[in-house]
């Protein structure tokens, strides 16, 4: 079996990840480490949401996660936007 891509389909991931590229020179040391908080807290609170996952969290509230997740972003997103 062959995937069949079409040229607009690879145009525009390798436009998106030279705009990624591009972004990431804007970052510094600490950014990087920012942007895993950013993963982790946020995977937290998927975690926390779904019913099946409750008991892994151990009783911590969900919004505690979110708010972690969006300080952590703010510098990042600033910096890739600028």
């Amino acid at each position: 079996m062959f995937i069949n891509i079409k040229n607009k389909d690879i145009n525009t991931m390798v436009c998106l990840l030279k705009w990624a590229e591009k972004g990431i020179k804007n970052y510094k040391w600490y950014d990087i480490s920012l942007l895993k908080a950013t993963v982790f807290f946020s995977t937290l609170f998927l975690l926390t949401v779904w019913d099946g996952f409750r008991d892994f969290v151990l009783g911590y509230e969900w919004y505690w996660y979110l708010s972690l997740a969006i300080l952590a972003m703010i510098s990042p997103m600033i910096k890739m936007f600028k």
